[in-house]
């Protein structure tokens, strides 16, 4: 028999950062070092595309990640809660993702690469958190509450979804869909094609010359993050780089999104989206806002760049 289709509630799942933040914490760790694997093996791609996960029916993935000759890939599975590393060889390996700390996760997933005859060394200093300490010597952070991890995948999925059908509207560059491990968020980002002024830097733990090759060019950028300070549950976000005059100022929809003058973007709370009788909609509605606020305050040729009509329908 087909399974029954998910409820709302079921794809939109209540969220709240206080209920999961240790886990979080250390989830956010989990998938640095998995992230770092790709960033060492994988040649440069601009804006550090190189370094990604993405969404899949069961969690995050790397993608291929070539060894030689071999390539290899390493999978967070959120709903049997496991790690697993599939070699291009038909070998695999894997661990069960448990209540462990920082320090345990990282030595057993290099173990297990070691198992399959993959060898290799990854910087052990996360980034873009406040107080790094090596993944090999973190045995603080070991919370791993099953439930809001999987509510965390299902958002991810939906958010994914969405964002794949906003992507399709433009022609212009753009990136993929993808989950940066760095804040963590996930996240689709279109460019005028027109480069950037260098971008300050200054993100913790982040080196700057990364931060500058990331926003070379105009940006407009959405994305979904689980929250921190100062913002203290999971929403959307839409920026723009460089920020147009104005742009903090601009009508956007829904009425409950707003411009956050720390983040200097605008926030669309996630109980917002989850709560709306069309969730798909209202998300659609804060991209397609925030991203006309930038392109059309930042002088973007709109009409080169978006896709009017789907060749699909042509008769």
């Amino acid at each position: 028999m087909p399974t029954p289709a998910a409820t709302q509630s079921d794809a939109w799942p209540d969220l709240p950062l206080a209920a999961w933040s240790e886990t979080y914490a250390t989830l956010h760790l989990f998938t640095q070092i998995v992230g770092k694997v790709r960033l060492t093996q994988c040649p440069w791609v601009n804006h550090s595309w190189d370094v990604t996960l993405y969404v899949t029916a069961r969690g995050l993935t790397t993608a291929l990640i070539p060894y030689g000759v071999r390539a290899f890939q390493i999978e967070f599975d959120f709903v049997d809660h496991a790690v697993r590393v599939l070699s291009s060889d038909g070998a695999s390996a894997g661990f069960p993702l448990q209540p462990q700390s920082v320090a345990t996760f990282y030595a057993r997933l290099m173990a297990e690469l070691g198992k399959l005859g993959l060898e290799l060394t990854i910087s052990r200093k996360p980034n873009e958190v406040a107080d790094p300490v090596r993944f090999d010597q973190d045995e603080v952070h070991k919370a791993y509450d099953r439930e809001y991890v999987t509510r965390f995948w299902r958002i991810l999925v939906q958010s994914d979804r969405v964002f794949k059908e906003f992507r399709a509207r433009f022609v212009g560059k753009s990136s993929p869909v993808h989950f940066f491990w760095g804040a963590p968020d996930l996240a689709v980002t279109r460019f005028s094609g027109r480069t950037a002024p260098p971008h300050p830097g200054g993100v913790p733990h982040l080196p700057d010359a990364i931060v500058r090759e990331a926003y070379s060019h105009e940006v407009s950028s959405c994305g979904f993050w689980p929250g921190g300070a100062p913002i203290a549950y999971p929403v959307f976000y839409s920026y723009a780089y460089p920020e147009p005059a104005g742009f903090s100022e601009a009508l956007v929809a829904p009425r409950a999104a707003f411009y956050s003058a720390d983040l200097r973007e605008f926030i669309l709370p996630y109980d917002v989206v989850r709560q709306s009788p069309s969730p798909d909609q209202t998300l659609l509605d804060f991209l397609q806002t925030t991203y006309e606020a930038a392109a059309n305050l930042g002088n973007w040729d709109r009409g080169a760049l978006e896709r009017r009509s789907d060749p699909r329908t042509a008769t």
